[in-house]
């Protein structure tokens, strides 16, 4: 399935958007992004140790199980790296972290973008079409 993006906006990782940037419709490439352009390398900071207490009780918690949680810029994967006694070691890093990157693509389109999707990038509209009675300061919808 083809992926709508605008440049300049950070919705896709740095080195993958600047390698697209001078393509046009029908062109194609093998693309290889390196960690430092993509997300980054594994960060110490970003391990966490968590009280057992914290998990559903329900769980048997293990090495490699992953959960989801909220953060302020949106869901986060969280990964378990270590159980031992009643403290749980988790990694906070994008799955992705350390990885180098490779991407088949074809450019499918290239337009500008329309004042909405401009908006919606800047983060000025978090509403859907289906329920313009949900817009948010900066749309224009409703």
């Amino acid at each position: 399935n083809p992926l709508s993006f605008i440049t300049g906006t950070g919705q896709i990782i740095p080195g993958l958007e600047k390698e697209l940037m001078g393509m046009e419709a029908g062109d194609s490439a093998n693309i290889t992004v390196e960690p430092d352009d993509a997300y980054g390398p594994p960060r110490e900071d970003l391990l966490h140790e968590i009280p057992l207490s914290q998990f559903p009780a329900s769980r048997d918690i293990k090495p490699g199980m992953k959960f989801q949680a909220q953060s302020p810029n949106g869901p986060i994967v969280i990964v378990v790296k270590t159980v031992e006694d009643d403290t749980v070691t988790v990694d906070l890093n994008h799955p992705l972290a350390g990885q180098r990157l490779h991407f088949d693509v074809k450019i499918v389109g290239v337009r500008e973008p329309n004042a909405q999707e401009l908006a919606t990038a800047a983060g000025g509209c978090s509403c859907s079409t289906e329920s313009p009675d949900n817009c948010g300061p900066g749309c224009s919808c409703g």
